[in-house]
């Protein structure tokens, strides 16, 4: 029983816990601001319901990731119907802000001002620069003549290393625990890391590669899928430097590739293939993090975790 001074003596109190101060306070969650642009997120390739789910996943940790985000989907060769076509998707954007502004203005709403800067943020679902789809990517834009910022490849990047590594721990071609010095009996060697976009991918791609040799402690090197002889040379190089058991590392999302190619690939080279990333959640983070640069919203940087 209580008194009119406080609870009775014996009875716990719940006190509310006092805000760190400093450094030590958590940070205040990130959303996103009223009436930004929306996330496009470009996806190349030949659109299928394979295709369709991996996007929607990538958008999805997005969201999760940044709450308020409007997020959509555009595919470079869309056809409108089941799976719309990029410029389409802009068009659309810019149609649904300039019909809020005009109902705020005939609703009465006071202080609205008419929208301006970019009606959205297009993120290229690539891993690497791949310069014949980014220009694609950038026409579709400019065909839409809907004010928009395009971003660069999601990659290089650690998170991407980390990515790497889950793939081909899954297939049984790396240590799922870089910490830990067992191996197990089909772990690699040595890692071809596979990549499409000339030889500006296969650079930018050997930067994430030296991050995944670094976890693996085994060679990695760069080659092109779309260069004919680049995957066998460097199996070639690999193997005189001593690998003996090779694995192909796909540098890839998916959708911008057949996936016939990696098979070939693989076959070429004489080893076996990892997943390509997929919607692996660094894919999603990654994206938002090339959304919020480009909008200059500061939130926390997508960190890279250890593989347990």
């Amino acid at each position: 029983m209580s008194s009119s001074t406080g609870p009775a003596s014996g009875l716990p109190v719940r006190m509310p816990r006092p805000r760190q101060p400093g450094r030590h306070r958590r940070p205040e969650p990130l959303v996103a601001p009223e009436g930004a642009p929306a996330l496009v997120l470009a996806v190349p390739g030949v659109p299928s319901a394979a295709t369709r789910g991996l996007a929607e996943e990538v958008v999805s940790i997005a969201r999760s990731e940044l709450p308020g985000l409007d997020a959509r989907i555009g595919y470079l060769d869309g056809d409108d119907n089941e799976f719309p076509a990029l410029r389409s998707v802009l068009a659309r954007a810019a149609e649904e802000r300039t019909a809020r502004y005009e109902q705020a203005v005939a609703a009465g709403v006071e202080g609205v001002s008419e929208p301006d800067g970019p009606v959205a943020v297009v993120v290229p679902l690539l891993a690497g620069p791949d310069n014949a789809l980014l220009r694609q990517i950038r026409q579709s834009v400019m065909d839409s003549r809907v004010a928009a910022e395009l971003t660069d490849a999601l990659g290089p990047h650690p998170l991407l290393a980390e990515a790497l590594h889950v793939r081909l721990s899954e297939a049984g071609l790396a240590r799922a625990d870089r910490a830990r010095l067992f191996t197990v009996a089909t772990a690699a060697d040595g890692i071809v890391l596979a990549s499409v976009g000339g030889e500006e991918a296969v650079q930018a791609a050997g930067i994430t590669g030296m991050l995944l040799a670094a976890r693996l402690a085994v060679p990695v090197m760069a080659a092109a899928l779309d260069q004919e002889g680049s995957i066998s040379s460097v199996a070639e190089q690999l193997r005189a430097a001593g690998s003996q058991q090779l694995a192909l590392a796909p540098y890839l999302v998916g959708p911008e590739i057949d996936a016939a190619l990696l098979t070939a690939a693989a076959e070429e080279a004489g080893c076996a293939t990892a997943e390509p990333l997929g919607a692996y959640p660094a894919i999603g983070k990654l994206a938002l993090a090339k959304y919020t640069t480009a909008l200059g919203i500061a939130p926390q940087q997508p960190q890279g975790t250890p593989v347990r």
